[in-house]
């Protein structure tokens, strides 16, 4: 593993006045500009969250990993349905179309595991509106993957929903909804192609949806360590059968390490230190993921006016698109 640089300069936000700019957005990771309320300016910072709480300290490279893995994944649909991104003119940076985002995220799922078994662990046996059989163990396959949708909240927590609820009141028509399961199997099988290449498992993800000019489009990131979670298929059905905790490739870790340490989110929680070895072990577990399943080395971009560096990309880029 290459050595990490970056600790100092690792990017935890932006405050950019970009050409047209009309608003700027912060989510949990990206940072959004609107320009001429046309075109989307999404800088993938290096800030890491779980359970819908930022973590205050960034991971060095995060970003850059999130940014090209997803760019990587995202060109890969598209003979499935179109996407948003026009350009890519920085390791962290892309620019897209501005589309109507579904207030939904279409989760699915192939296997038993995370959210969905610590509900089936407490005893449940529906989550969002599909039934889960009974005898069913950690980390098992799914005789079909299950689509799992939850409300696409501006603040605080997602919230599991059910297909039928989300028609009924009207947050998703019943014919773009069933065309976003349509093409959320779709995009669950290229990626699931495409990791069983690399010796991968995709185990579960989540995809965001948008229209512009009356067409779907996949937006956001996909199959990405923060959206995704991978297994080893070598090693996949020895654990399973012991009982023994999958080896992963995905944020899970990041939680698994938080719950230990007391922390999910809840109120009065504190989140644990996190020093610069942890930081380091997140970042090559991000990295790794990306040298496995693209097959390719990752080049870490320098750090240094880090900043300045980004803000003067989207700029050029801008401006071949006519914004100045």
């Amino acid at each position: 593993m290459q050595k990490l640089n970056g600790f100092a300069n690792a990017l935890r936000e932006t405050d950019f006045s970009l050409p047209g700019q009309t608003s700027k957005y912060s989510g949990k990771v990206r940072d959004v500009y609107t320009i001429q309320n046309k075109f989307l300016v999404m800088v993938v910072s290096d800030r890491i969250s779980a359970f819908d709480v930022i973590l205050p300290r960034p991971v060095p490279h995060k970003g850059q990993v999130l940014n090209q893995l997803a760019v990587k994944m995202i060109s890969a649909t598209e003979d499935i349905l179109p996407n948003w991104i026009i350009d890519v003119p920085d390791p962290n940076v892309c620019i897209g179309r501005l589309c109507q985002p579904f207030k939904v995220e279409m989760v699915i799922r192939g296997y038993l595991t995370g959210h969905a078994w610590r509900v089936y662990k407490s005893g449940i046996r529906e989550l969002c509106g599909v039934k889960l059989p009974e005898g069913m163990r950690e980390n098992e396959k799914f005789p079909v993957p299950i689509i799992t949708p939850t409300t696409k909240a501006s603040e605080g927590h997602d919230e599991d929903i059910s297909a039928e609820e989300i028609i009924s009141r009207g947050i998703v028509s019943e014919q773009d909804y069933r065309a976003l399961e349509n093409f959320t199997r779709k995009v669950f099988k290229r990626g699931t192609e495409i990791a069983e290449k690399m010796g991968l498992i995709l185990v579960d993800t989540k995809y965001e949806f948008g229209k512009a000019d009356g067409e779907i489009m996949l937006i956001d990131e996909i199959h990405t360590p923060d959206s995704s979670r991978y297994f080893y298929s070598d090693f996949y059905e020895e654990l399973f059968e012991k009982g023994l905790p999958q080896k992963q490739l995905s944020k899970e870790f990041v939680r698994q390490w938080l719950i230990e340490n007391n922390f999910q989110g809840r109120e009065g929680e504190v989140v644990p230190k996190m020093n610069d070895e942890w930081l380091a072990e997140i970042s090559e577990r991000y990295i790794e993921l990306y040298e496995r399943i693209t097959g390719e080395k990752f080049v870490a971009r320098n750090t240094e006016d880090l900043q300045a560096v980004i803000e003067k990309n989207i700029k050029v880029s801008l401006s071949r698109l006519g914004i100045s």
